[in-house]
């Protein structure tokens, strides 16, 4: 099974943290936030992966190299100029795509967020509802939205609580969740994929929805799940660590 980090931010919101370091090797107590990430994904049986960089990405493949990669394939897609999230995961392609293997979904998943989110019940899910892409999202406060229907597909998005929303297919009934930062992707996405160059993914998203492709929510509301953007948040996270709201393992 194969993966993809998301790792070349800028890491911004998290100075002075990422002042000397890429915000994939930020600490969460004592372990980076790509290791954690790394794990996570090998316990549930991925052995591939593909982690892209950009600030900083000699030091991810030191790391890498000195941790023998975790025992597992790993490697690193350079981005000499950020390609966002879509124009990231576009470049990745041929990792996913070598062997020809287009029915076998992969995991794309934000280095800076902390879950315990269910992988494996989130891929059967995903085969079950022969998806194009499954979002993990929740029912909680944020910034920006995604918009389902009732059936559970994509169908927009809104900024904030009172934004407008930018709706792609017309529904009677929207649910407005937050997005968790962990998708299960087909393979088939690559042909899909329209946009060249630095591109969200969601806009992405946006654009197969409107197509009537399969973008489907994978409600996630019973598992802790923490974002990782800001320093306080980093604090926190450590905290949940020692006190086994998040497992170490």
């Amino acid at each position: 099974m194969k993966a993809m980090i998301l790792a070349a931010g800028l890491g911004t919101r998290l100075r002075p943290l990422t002042n000397d370091r890429p915000k994939a090797l930020v600490e969460v107590g004592s372990r980076t936030m790509l290791e954690i990430t790394l794990c996570r994904l090998r316990n549930f049986g991925v052995r591939e992966v593909i982690v892209n960089a950009h600030h900083y990405a000699d030091m991810i493949v030191e790391f890498l190299n000195a941790n023998h990669h975790f025992d597992m394939r790993i490697e690193v897609s350079r981005e000499p100029i950020l390609l966002d999230t879509g124009g990231g995961l576009k470049k990745a392609a041929p990792f996913f795509l070598d062997g020809g293997n287009l029915e076998e979904p992969f995991i794309l998943h934000n280095v800076d967020v902390l879950s315990t989110i269910d992988l494996a019940r989130m891929m059967h899910f995903h085969t079950e509802q022969n998806a194009l892409a499954t979002l993990a999202v929740q029912q909680r406060e944020t910034s920006r939205y995604l918009l389902f229907d009732d059936t559970g597909q994509l169908c927009g998005r809104r900024a904030g609580r009172d934004g407008k929303a930018d709706l792609v297919r017309p529904t009677q009934k929207l649910q407005a969740l937050a997005f968790s930062g962990i998708h299960i992707i087909s393979p088939h996405v690559f042909a899909k994929m329209e946009e060249d160059g630095a591109f969200s993914i969601i806009s992405a998203y946006m654009r197969l929805a409107a197509q009537r492709e399969k973008i489907v929510a994978f409600r996630a509301d019973e598992y802790y799940w923490r974002d990782l953007g800001r320093p306080e948040s980093v604090t926190q996270a450590a905290q949940d660590l020692d006190s086994g709201a998040y497992p170490k393992a």
